[in-house]
């Protein structure tokens, strides 16, 4: 089997993961993989986690190939050194250089800014045949979704069978405004998207919404192609025992948070929570990256002195403050189409069977997951009186007892051995995935 994608050790970050595991669990289930992925040397990502390399197969061939991207170019022109997000959405766009590469972005680059990878790919997959190599079927993994057009060609070449596995929606992606594409270019955009989704074999999925998104893109699709496969965590990343504190009652967050996640009423809640019973020692840890104006909500709320920030850490040390924590907190960005947005670490914080708080809207995959697993639920952005009852309710529960780990909860089908097992049955023609 050939997995296509992008994001590959050492990048870092959550688009590595999903691929990752499902190489890691793939050779014990009977699959054999062959990765093709960028150089690392000539690619651009956002973060960097050297220990992920660690959970790659020994048998596992990887094939890293050159690419032809514009970062250099960007780097020189604006002096950062940071690749951006999103292909240079989500920045200050204040300068003329910001604003002349956030259009170029969005009407020259399409889909993306990393589509000079694919004739590199085609050509390491070519030569492989031609070397008379046979696979069962091609996985390609985006973002970025110009790894998609991958796979399409391949179809189109070889008549493979084609896996598209979309972690985040394309053409409805809540930057997706801030491109300034022009009618053209989105029509291009839409017009890719579209043969993805007809010509793919099996379209995957990570929620329910975002499969709803996809099926409405052409009356040509059939739902029996696309299949939800959520993230997941890993078993063995869990092995260590719980050690949440004795001393404090310690809620933690892990990963990215920006102004667009709404926490700051949240954040309002807590410091009168803690005003309303100053006996109870509570802390707050961010572990990543933290906007600024998260952090200006935490300095207005009087919580400076009892939060402390963490920057990016490698994986298993994230996965080390899950366990050290005695509650979880995660946010759904107030963005568009957000019901279908599903944080890989969601998953991860539920085999950390600690109580996780999750400020978004209700009724989002989300909070059904949350729920279904007795974990937590959603507080909708305006719900403060709800937010401060259930943090007292909190308070309550440590007082009587400082660990408040949860008994083990129904996640066990979202082990990354369960959900690759599927992906095995799908690759070889069986119906074995969920939605």
């Amino acid at each position: 089997m050939l997995v296509i994608t992008y994001y590959w050790p050492p990048s870092g970050g959550a688009g590595v993961q999903r691929s990752l595991k499902f190489v890691k669990h793939l050779p014990a289930l009977g699959v054999e993989p062959t990765v093709i992925t960028v150089d690392p040397e000539k690619g651009a990502y956002p973060v960097l986690d050297h220990s992920l390399a660690a959970e790659i197969p020994a048998g596992v061939r990887v094939i890293r190939t050159d690419t032809s991207e514009p970062f250099g170019s960007y780097k020189k022109l604006t002096g950062r050194q940071q690749i951006p997000y999103g292909g240079f959405v989500g920045e200050n766009k204040t300068s003329l250089t910001q604003r002349f590469f956030k259009f170029v972005r969005g009407n020259l680059f399409i889909p993306d800014a990393r589509r000079g990878w694919n004739r590199h790919a085609l050509r390491a997959v070519a030569e492989l045949l031609a070397q008379g190599e046979q696979f069962d079927a091609v996985l390609t993994s985006s973002p970025p979704h110009s790894t998609q057009l991958i796979g399409l060609e391949l179809k189109r070449r070889y008549g493979l069978r084609w896996l598209a596995d979309l972690r985040d929606p394309w053409t409805d992606i809540y930057y997706h405004h801030e491109l300034n594409q022009t009618p053209l270019a989105r029509r291009l955009d839409a017009r890719y998207e579209r043969q993805v989704l007809e010509n793919a074999d099996i379209v995957l999925t990570t929620s329910t919404d975002t499969r709803r998104l996809f099926l409405e893109k052409s009356k040509a699709l059939r739902p029996e192609n696309f299949h939800v496969l959520p993230n997941g965590y890993d078993e063995a990343d869990f092995q260590a025992p719980s050690a949440p504190p004795t001393d404090a009652l310690l809620i933690t967050h892990t990963g990215t948070i920006s102004e667009t996640y709404h926490v700051e009423l949240w954040l309002s809640a807590l410091a009168e929570c803690r005003r309303r019973h100053p006996a109870v020692p509570l802390r707050l840890r961010f572990v990543g990256k933290v906007s600024e104006e998260v952090r200006r909500q935490v300095e207005a709320n009087g919580l400076l002195d009892c939060t402390e920030l963490v920057p990016f850490v490698p994986h298993d040390e994230s996965v080390g403050y899950l366990r050290r924590a005695t509650v979880l907190l995660m946010a759904i960005p107030d963005v568009p189409h957000n019901l279908g947005i599903l944080p890989g670490k969601v998953f991860e914080y539920l085999a950390a069977n600690k109580p996780v708080i999750c400020i978004g809207p209700a009724g989002s995959d989300a909070d059904r997951l949350l729920r279904e697993c007795g974990a937590g639920q959603a507080f909708p952005y305006g719900a403060y009186e709800a937010m401060l009852e259930h943090l007292e309710g909190l308070v309550a529960q440590w007082r009587i007892n400082p660990n408040l780990d949860l008994p083990t909860l129904g996640h066990a089908r979202y082990s990354r051995r369960a959900l690759t097992e599927q992906l095995v049955a799908l690759v070889r023609g069986s119906d074995g995935a969920m939605g």
